[in-house]
């Protein structure tokens, strides 16, 4: 009996290891994105596997919301000629000027978008460039972002406009107040003007 469940017990160690494997199997071979290798046209300088895993690597930044440490030196490198992007100098200006605040992004979003992809896939990413176009258009990106802009502008808006009224407007029992100082007693006694005496 005590055989029997030892076999049991390999046989569960077994089929753990099968699944183990398999899944490792599986995870190595699955795209981290939409875009495959088969899909684009290699270059003289990069892969086919190049050009998907930069289309896969601009959207996982995307999702990730535009987090530091994925954008990394070689990740910068390609972006930074593609869409007509100028380098900025350096990673870190580049990261500034594109990515540091809603603002910014929407214009990365707004200007990925208007790119018109030149240039023949043998030897430019105008291929990738194009299905990262039709992605961010399909993730409905640009509108979910200008939403979140926008949302954000009225929240600094009414927080100026709740500052500017703490500072100039006065409460309505305190300007009762005021209005009662500003107005001079009303004189109960009819008098008489000076010129009426005269005549």
């Amino acid at each position: 009996m005590f055989q029997r469940d030892r076999c049991g017990l390999n046989q569960g160690k077994e089929e753990g290891r099968l699944r183990l494997a398999l899944f490792i199997c599986v995870e190595t071979t699955m795209p981290k994105g939409p875009f495959l290798p088969s899909d684009f046209t290699a270059t003289k300088l990069s892969t086919n596997a190049d050009k998907a895993e930069f289309g896969n690597t601009l959207l996982r930044f995307i999702e990730s919301e535009w987090v530091p440490a994925l954008f990394t030196k070689s990740f910068y490198n390609r972006l930074s000629m593609c869409f007509a992007h100028i380098a900025n100098y350096n990673r870190t200006q580049f990261y500034e000027e594109w990515f540091s605040s809603l603002a910014a992004q929407v214009r990365f979003l707004k200007h990925t978008l208007r790119f018109p992809c030149y240039g023949d896939p043998e030897y430019t990413f105008s291929d990738i460039e194009r299905a990262i176009q039709r992605e961010i258009v399909g993730r409905n990106y640009l509108a979910r972002y200008e939403l979140r802009l926008a949302e954000e502008q009225q929240a600094t808006d009414i927080a100026l406009l709740r500052q500017l009224e703490s500072k100039y407007r006065t409460p309505v029992g305190e300007r009762d107040q005021e209005l009662q100082l500003a107005v001079p007693p009303v004189n109960q006694n009819p008098t008489t003007p000076i010129q009426g005496s005269l005549l």
